[in-house]
C-alpha cells in the first residue's frame, strides 16, 4: 500500500539520552538560543500559560486547522517525558485541546505541551506540573473529521521540530535543539549561563558600582569606534 500522505502515524522515533536532555535543566532559552546565533527560537506569539519550566522530547503532531482528531491518538501514544507539539497551522478560531484533554496528558507523565494554534479551559492549567504553550485562547471548540500525521516534521511558530528534538522554554519563550548538536550545544551554554550568573553576583558585591559600569561602557566603546561611530557634543532642534 503506498503512504497516505498527510493521514500516516509514525508508532515511534528515536529518542535522544536522558542524560543528554538533562544537561540542559535549568539553563534559560535565551542562553541557549544566543549559542546558536539567536536562530533556534520559536516566535514570539507562542506564550506560557503556567510557571512549569520546559524540557523533554518533541512527540510532534500535524493538525488541520481547527481539527484535533489526529490529537486524541497522539496524547495516547506519547510517552512520559515527551513533549505533545502540535502543528495547528497557526489556528485561533478553534481550540484543539481543553482540560479532559490536558488533564489526561499530565496524569500520564507528559512534560508539556506546545500548540501553534488555540486551546481552551485555561483556568485549570496551573494546577498542572506540565507545561502548557500555545498562542490563543478561544471557547470554541474543535471539528474531528481528520487527518492528520503524528511524528513527522512539523513547523511551529518559525522552527523546524523533527520527532526527538529536544525542547526547552521558560517566561521567555522556548528553544529547539537537535539533538545531532545537542552536546556540542550544551558545551558551550553551560558556561554562557554561568558567566551571566557571575557578573550579575560581581554587581551584588560590588564597593563601587561606576567602576563596574565603566569597565561594561568601555567594551561596547571599543566595538562602536571600531564599526564608527560619531560623538556629536549637543542635540538642538
Amino acid at each position: 500500500m503506498k503512504d497516505k500522505i498527510g493521514f500516516r502515524i509514525f508508532k515511534d522515533f528515536d529518542r535522544p539520552a536522558p542524560e543528554l536532555v538533562e544537561k540542559f535543566r535549568g539553563l534559560p532559552s535565551s542562553n541557549i538560543g544566543d549559542m546558536v546565533n539567536r536562530l533556534s527560537c520559536m516566535r514570539s506569539e507562542l506564550k506560557p500559560f503556567n510557571n512549569q519550566p520546559l524540557l523533554g522530547v518533541a512527540f510532534t503532531v500535524k493538525a488541520p486547522a481547527g481539527d484535533n482528531m489526529i490529537l486524541h491518538k497522539a496524547l495516547h501514544m506519547a510517552k512520559p517525558g515527551d513533549i505533545l507539539v502540535v502543528d495547528g497551522e497557526g489556528c485561533k478560531d478553534r481550540s484543539l485541546i481543553g482540560e479532559m484533554m490536558m488533564d489526561l496528558m499530565d496524569r500520564r507523565g507528559l512534560a508539556g505541551l506546545v500548540v501553534d494554534g488555540a486551546i481552551r479551559d485555561v483556568d485549570a492549567i496551573p494546577r498542572y506540573n506540565m507545561a502548557v504553550y500555545a498562542t490563543a485562547v478561544t471557547p470554541q471548540g474543535p471539528y474531528k473529521n481528520g487527518p492528520g500525521e503524528i511524528n513527522v516534521p512539523i513547523a511551529c511558530c518559525g522552527q523546524v521540530v523533527f520527532p526527538g528534538d529536544i525542547l526547552v522554554g521558560d517566561a521567555d519563550g522556548i528553544v529547539v535543539i537537535h539533538p545531532e548538536y545537542a552536546e556540542e550545544l550544551a558545551e558551550l551554554a553551560i558556561p554562557k549561563h554561568a558567566s551571566e550568573v557571575k557578573k550579575i553576583q560581581d554587581r551584588d558585591n560590588a564597593e563601587d558600582i561606576e567602576v563596574l559600569s565603566r569597565k561594561e561602557e568601555e567594551k561596547y566603546d571599543k566595538q562602536l569606534d571600531a564599526l564608527g561611530v560619531q560623538y556629536i557634543d549637543f542635540y538642538k532642534r
